[in-house]
């Protein structure tokens, strides 16, 4: 799940406290508490998460696919038939823009994301997450949160307005703003 690369950081916690005839620990109260980490609950919420990005991510790999052969279709119609359309280029960057924004997660979680070796390479698993969780809590984290602030009131003005491309021959522009704050 989403929190085993951060095992050597966080570990596993597991605390038990019953009932017995002697004092009861400071701040602990009365008997049978058990805490876990992580709970139950936020697992299953990974695992949803998780399965959620695969599929999309194979929505992202079969866009791949089809971009190249949107690229390769456009190309050979414009220099071999010299014909061709503004449509298909702008298809292929809705294509290219939806890998991004739909795989990037599934690409985070297998942790096959570019990092700068120089700080990274060569660190103990620890030091390593103790990097990636620095760098989730104060980059991805707040820019997401930004992200989403600022771009969701766009898509939403882009697809009320049914908003168009303003090239000859262009396709709508609201589909491919819808993604971006879904990549979020």
């Amino acid at each position: 799940t989403c929190l085993e690369p951060y095992g050597p950081l966080l570990g596993t916690v597991a605390v038990s406290v019953t009932k017995s005839s002697g004092p009861v620990p400071s701040g602990v109260g009365l008997a049978n508490v058990t805490v876990t980490w992580p709970a139950p609950g936020l697992l299953r919420f990974t695992r949803w998460v998780d399965a959620l990005n695969d599929r999309l991510a194979i929505v992202a790999a079969y866009l791949v696919l089809l971009a190249c052969l949107v690229s390769a279709g456009n190309a050979s119609i414009r220099y071999v038939l010299a014909g061709g359309s503004n449509a298909w280029l702008e298809l292929a960057w809705y294509m290219f823009a939806g890998m991004v924004m739909l795989g990037t997660s599934k690409v985070l979680r297998v942790n096959e994301h570019v990092r700068v070796d120089i700080i990274y390479g060569g660190r103990s698993s620890r030091t390593k997450a103790i990097i990636d969780l620095l760098g989730l809590l104060v980059f991805l984290l707040p820019m997401t949160v930004l992200m989403i602030y600022l771009v969701w009131p766009f898509a939403v003005d882009s697809y009320v307005s049914k908003e168009m491309s303003s090239n000859a021959g262009g396709l709508i522009r609201w589909p491919f703003k819808v993604i971006l704050p879904m990549g979020f």
